[in-house]
């Protein structure tokens, strides 16, 4: 039995599925990469450099891009080298920090948009006293609590998988998750399994409720609105829905991969359900955003004029 002196690296074994086409997918996951960096990038500049979107909405988006940014480098950048290097081996070391990064991404993912659903609520339920609920002072500290807490609460579980020792060195997957590495490892896990629980609901619980209490106050107005105070909540709302399933969808993915058995499913598409978590919100939230909320798409139009305006007077220059 191997211990943790021995065990120095673990190998992702799901790599050997993408052989045979492994620089297509190279190809793809590097475009997704670039295409991920650009449009947050842009979602992320403009809301800092626009006087107009530093308001609660706008500052709790770029927040969300940051993170898209965080979440996607922890899992592109070494994937893209494993597939190019046909070397699958990640060491101890650097899987316990992607682990970090990937739990913590979703985490304050799943914080800042149920931090943004009591936004909504407020701008529907309370727009008189928008401004002054949400002072500049309160959506700063909500913005610090949303990546604190994530960070304290997974840190703090986290603790345990760092003193754990391995048994063996192969991880079925392309990157690494605790619980993977919770399989191989050789202690009693039992503890950890509970400790795991209460933290996933402490991460879960709150945000989750909090959704469901905002939505169902804005449901509840609603009823009672006009048709046409019930469209523009139904505008206001769209985008952040939007967001909530696209995050749900790749967090359902991930459980149902991780935790039941997907024997029946052919292994690349359980590659597919478990990188969707990573992918997908990071590339489709500026969209969403970009796309639906007009005050973004203008300066965003603005940004892309002035730089092209720029390009060609330096050309006419020359």
């Amino acid at each position: 039995m191997e211990n943790l002196s021995a065990v120095t690296y673990f190998i992702l074994t799901a790599y050997t599925e993408l052989e045979d086409h492994r620089y297509l997918y190279f190809i793809l996951l590097l475009v997704l990469y670039i295409l991920i960096l650009l449009v947050n990038s842009v979602l992320i500049v403009v809301i800092c450099i626009e006087r107009g979107l530093h308001g609660p909405m706008y500052l709790f988006i770029c927040n969300l891009a940051v993170n898209g940014v965080y979440g996607s480098t922890s899992l592109l950048p070494p994937m893209l080298g494993h597939l190019l290097s046909q070397n699958y081996k990640i060491s101890l070391t650097f899987c316990l920090l992607q682990i970090f990064c990937v739990h913590t991404y979703g985490a304050v993912e799943l914080n800042v948009l149920a931090v943004m659903s009591y936004d909504r609520y407020v701008a529907i339920c309370c727009p008189l006293h928008y401004n002054k609920i949400l002072s500049r002072k309160k959506v700063c500290t909500l913005i610090t609590l949303s990546w604190s807490y994530a960070y304290i609460v997974f840190g703090l579980f986290f603790i345990l998988t760092v003193q754990n020792t391995f048994c063996d060195a192969n991880i079925e997957k392309v990157y690494c998750v605790n619980f993977a590495l919770v399989r191989v490892s050789c202690l009693d896990t039992s503890t950890q399994s509970i400790v795991g629980l209460a933290a996933i609901g402490l991460i879960l619980v709150p945000q989750i409720l909090m959704i469901i209490f905002s939505y169902a106050q804005i449901l509840r107005i609603c009823l009672f609105a006009s048709k046409k105070s019930q469209i523009r909540a139904i505008q206001t709302c769209t985008p952040h829905l939007l967001a909530v399933i696209n995050y749900a969808v790749g967090c359902f993915f991930e459980v149902i991969h991780s935790r039941f058995s997907t024997s029946d499913v052919p292994y690349k598409a359980r590659i597919f359900m478990s990188l969707s978590f990573l992918i997908f919100p990071p590339i489709l939230n500026p969209v969403i955003y970009g796309i639906s909320i007009q005050a973004i798409r203008v300066q965003i139009v603005k940004l892309f004029s002035g730089m092209r305006n720029k390009l060609i007077t330096r050309m006419i220059m020359k």
